[in-house]
């Protein structure tokens, strides 16, 4: 089977509905005379340039949607060289952080009226992933976005010259324009959360081994615990499934085990009911904290201690960097954006108990 078999594509337009077809004789001018600007400024809002205020970007769709007007796509790539289109690929989109920096990349690009063409590859190897950006440019592309390519050598994937690519990945500082969480600092607050209310030391169930973040949480949560001189117990492994953290938790040998560091909310959850089935309650007798913050992590019960990580920021951040090399032309190489999460302390984090 191919890559692009084996890849699925979805397309998002930028573009407002109006609900009607284009008026017969409306132009540009007409737009521009009904929005009080000029030509040139319907021009930039059809092309979603940035420079246009948002204020002004409203009354022109207005008048358009008035109208009726839209512009002619095929005439203006010619004239212009652009199609309006930027690619994303993306790797196991059902999971929690692709997913919603995937909705964050599509709603910072629906304000500057631009489609998103999404190509979701099932292995993230530089094969696969070259063969994805195969495909995306065949279907005229005006720059690429990159979600997370796990350990794979982005810096080995084929990319066609001179098109403006930008990556969500916080360890490709200097390789290309990059945005991602400080995945360490979140490992630190949580870590650093669990010792101040008196833990000795925090278990941890991390990640997949591939995974460039859970990698980053690990490495933090084993440096922290040396630096306050605690002993690093015996690592967890699981596939970001709260089914993995559930079988992780019943086959724990939970004897000194009285904080618990799980690399995300969904294997936290699983960890605590897996718990609870052996009768340990969370937090009187376990600790359990998670990392993302899903929707469900604060209804949980306990409510779930986390760390927020801004997906709407990092698919804001990933936009701002595409359109400004789309915009000037200029690689911005050394440009690496970290985004800062949030520590959330809810219930599911307490002091140990006396005995432990």
């Amino acid at each position: 089977m191919s890559t692009t078999e084996r890849s699925s594509t979805l397309a998002w337009s930028g573009a407002r509905p109006t609900g009607r077809k284009k008026g017969p004789g409306a132009s540009m001018a007409d737009v521009a005379a009904l929005a009080k600007v000029s030509s040139q400024t319907v021009s930039r809002v059809s092309n979603g340039h940035p420079s246009v205020r948002e204020e002004t970007r409203e009354r022109v769709l207005k008048a358009m949607e008035t109208l009726g007007y839209a512009p002619n796509e095929a005439a203006r790539a010619l004239r212009y060289g652009k199609f309006g289109t930027i690619g994303l690929i993306a790797h196991r989109l059902a999971r929690t952080g692709e997913s919603r920096t995937v909705e964050g990349v599509v709603e910072a690009a629906r304000t500057l009226g631009l489609t998103v063409t999404l190509v979701d590859v099932l292995a993230p190897t530089s094969d696969d992933m070259t063969a994805a950006v195969a495909q995306l440019t065949h279907q005229s592309i005006d720059g690429l976005i990159i979600i997370r390519s796990e350990l794979s050598a982005t810096e080995n994937i084929a990319l066609p010259p001179r098109l403006p690519v930008v990556v969500s990945d916080s360890r490709l500082i200097g390789s290309r324009p990059a945005v991602g969480t400080d995945q360490s600092q979140g490992a630190r607050l949580l870590v650093e959360h669990l010792l101040a209310l008196g833990h000795r030391t925090v278990h941890h169930l991390a990640g997949p081994l591939d995974s460039g973040p859970a990698q980053e949480r690990s490495d933090t949560w084993a440096q922290v615990l040396r630096e306050a001189g605690r002993d690093v117990p015996e690592i967890g492994v699981g596939d970001w499934t709260a089914h993995s953290g559930y079988v992780w938790a019943t086959s724990l040998d939970i004897g000194g085990v009285s904080a618990v560091f799980c690399a995300n909310d969904e294997m936290a959850a699983g960890v605590v009911r897996g718990l609870h089935e052996r009768g340990c309650r969370v937090p009187q007798d376990v600790s359990v904290v998670g990392f993302d913050d899903v929707a469900l992590a604060g209804y949980l019960w306990p409510p779930l201690t986390t760390v927020r990580q801004d997906f709407q920021k990092i698919g804001s951040e990933l936009v701002r960097l595409l359109a400004e090399q789309m915009d000037t032309g200029r690689h911005l190489s050394d440009v690496h954006v970290t985004v800062p999460v949030e520590l959330l302390v809810r219930e599911s984090s307490a002091p140990p108990p006396a005995t432990a």
